[in-house]
């Protein structure tokens, strides 16, 4: 059972040495108290494990407890806390008000690990433990995602190849179905596939007909055309764009081409947003690489190595379980950004979890960035596919970013806050409630009550937490409730729970923001319009040919993920507050079939960070007689 902390510090200790100051409970014992059957639980050690779908069969007759969705004001670099409050609710709910409870969060990406922003375990008294395991390997998730991706990668260069340097389509053809010694040829099952997309009725291939033989083996990839690149978990800023091919067995068939976090890939979107194993079987499959010369899509399928990511894949689609600091489950499960794609943890862990609470519990989820970034695509497309809708939406801002939004000096990750940070200034802190309020209508339009939680640092006046409450009692919030879970644990985020529970007993009438319905610059400008307070869209050439071959190809009815900055509504970090007016420019539009949604990007968003002069892994070593890791944040 969940337990409250003991031996809370007023002095708060490093996050790392508060996670190796706990003892965690036993991953079994945890998985007993929240009604997991052990053939349901693969271990992964003594502190995580991985959970079968299966939970969610023979819970189908149960109701699903209540759904929390847990957003943000715009961040400054520094971020506000957004997971630790996710966290700390849920001891709060779990180990004080004594009611069922499970966190869902992303699993970390390496790169902010090592890089500037540091782990996503939570913080201070509020925190997903052991917080080495989930901040770096945890089961492998990430590392089958980068694995499955560059396979991918790598067998589009190689049909590439073999195309080029293969004339003869007999030849082709009877390489990739070759003979037996009977003379018998058979096609595997992936083959069969692509035979179903070309019309093909035949199982024999001896039955093809010369022509159809061709239309078969040669894929006829258009290079300029492919937009899967490959993928690594470690901020390399060199990797951005590359040249491949060069070595002299290649024959001069080179490309540009680059790397993106591993987190960008559309197979971690997958992972996030599959129901089942056969359902991820056939995004996988489904995702579209680039088109042939006709301008058709090629997909996985077409290159035959769906089947194979699949594989790799297969393990990584269970849930990973852990626990809060307070004994409180957890599942840490996917990790899409949600500034370069859709930002929220995966479907599966929350049906399974608000399976497991039940009818009187509560699952509480975080969506990434603001309510204009991660909470808009948890809405649009999460909830889309899932079919699942929330209860209620706590909307976590900070003093600290508030002032910035009022107009305060550039907060900068690595250099001090400017004095005006750490002092009461109620004129600039009204000033950026701006962008208090704006979020609290975003989370309204989707007919979601919201409580507005103030997530409280030690130099945070009374006058100056008063003014926010008072202000998001006007823009519509249901409640204001100030948090000290970073100092207190869930003992700091009680009041925050009961606001919680009571809005969670008020009526949801959750809707969508637009219709798929809608053509792809409809449901674009509609974003911008709603969530960001913009008032049109500039469209690149490339972005118009894009937007033009996915109608034609019957891409249009997917939902929107929009790539842009997370430091402001609109594309342009240096806007700070509530701006109005702006026009956002579109530079290009990809097309994630397979997970299900179009990928504008807006700006010059990248894909791939880099570090910084002095990057968080100048502090991170281990202690060689205990084998404790040291200097993590």
């Amino acid at each position: 059972m969940p337990y409250k902390l003991n031996g809370v510090l007023a002095d708060v200790p490093s996050d790392i040495e508060i996670s190796q100051s706990v003892r965690p409970v036993s991953i079994e014992k945890i998985a007993f108290d929240a009604g997991i059957l052990p053939d349901e639980l693969d271990l992964y050690g003594k502190t995580k494990a991985k959970v079968h779908l299966s939970i969610r069969d023979r819970l189908e007759r149960v109701p699903n407890g209540k759904y929390v969705v847990v957003t943000a004001i715009t961040p400054t670099p520094l971020g506000e806390g957004k997971t630790t409050t996710t966290v700390g609710l849920s001891q709060a709910l779990g180990a004080h008000l004594r009611k069922n409870v499970f966190t869902c969060i992303r699993q970390p990406s390496q790169g902010p690990t090592f890089g500037i922003k540091g782990g996503a375990a939570g913080g201070g008294y509020s925190q997903i433990i052991p917080m080495e395991d989930i901040n770096l390997h945890l089961t492998g998730d990430i590392h089958a995602i980068t694995a499955a991706n560059n396979l991918l990668a790598a067998a589009i260069d190689s049909r590439i190849f073999h195309e080029q340097t293969t004339p003869s389509d007999d030849v082709l053809f009877n390489r990739l179905c070759p003979a037996g010694k009977d003379g018998s040829r058979r096609f595997s099952p992936v083959m069969l596939r692509r035979l179903r997309k070309l019309g093909l009725a035949t199982t024999d291939p001896n039955e093809l007909t010369p022509e159809e033989r061709g239309r078969f083996a040669r894929l006829n990839i258009d290079p300029d055309s492919i937009t899967w690149r490959r993928v690594l978990d470690t901020n390399d800023r060199m990797l951005r764009q590359i040249t491949i091919g060069q070595g002299r067995e290649e024959k001069g068939i080179t490309r540009v081409t680059g790397f993106d976090m591993a987190v960008a890939s559309e197979i971690m979107a997958v992972l996030a947003l599959a129901t089942d194993l056969a359902d991820m079987r056939e995004q996988l499959g489904g995702m579209v690489i680039g088109t042939d010369r006709a301008g058709t899509p090629i997909t996985a399928d077409d290159l035959g190595v769906g089947g194979a990511l699949t594989v790799l894949m297969k393990d990584a689609i269970m849930p990973n379980l852990m626990q809060t600091l307070e004994g409180t489950p957890a599942f840490v499960h996917a990790g899409p950004f949600a500034n370069i794609a859709h930002g929220n943890s995966s479907i599966v862990a929350d049906q399974i979890a608000l399976k497991l609470v039940g009818s009187d519990g509560y699952v509480v989820t975080e969506s990434g960035f603001g309510a204009d970034m991660g909470f808009e695509k948890f809405c649009n497309i999460k909830c889309r596919y899932s079919g699942l809708a929330p209860d209620c939406a706590v909307l976590v801002a900070t003093i600290r970013a508030l002032k910035m939004h009022g107009g305060g000096p550039k907060v900068v990750a690595g250099q001090p806050l400017a004095s005006v940070y750490n002092e009461e200034n109620l004129d600039l802190l009204e000033k950026g409630c701006s962008n208090l309020r704006k979020m609290i209508e975003n989370v309204r339009r989707y007919g979601i009550p919201v409580v507005v939680a103030v997530n409280r640092f030690k130099n945070d006046r009374g006058a100056e937490l008063d003014l926010v409450g008072s202000f998001a009692g006007s823009a519509g919030a249901e409640e204001a409730v100030m948090s000290n879970h970073w100092a207190e644990g869930g003992a700091g985020a009680v009041a925050l729970a009961e606001a919680v529970v009571c809005s969670c007993e008020q009526p949801s009438r959750f809707r969508f923001l637009y219709p798929l319905e809608m053509s792809i610059k409809e449901k674009i400008e509609t974003i911008v319009r709603e969530m960001y307070g913009g008032s049109g869209v500039q469209y690149s050439s490339e972005a118009e040919q894009k937007i033009a071959l996915y109608t034609r190809c019957g891409f249009d009815k997917l939902p929107i993920c929009m790539a842009k900055t997370h430091l402001s509504l609109s594309h342009d970090p240096d806007l700070k507050g509530a701006p109005t007016g702006f026009i956002v420019p579109i530079r290009d539009v990809r097309a994630s079939v397979g997970a299900g949604f179009l990928h504008p990007l807006l700006g010059t968003m990248s894909t791939m960070p880099d570090l910084p002069t002095r990057p968080a892994y100048y502090e991170i070593d281990v202690n060689a007689q205990t084998g404790d890791v040291i200097g993590l944040s």
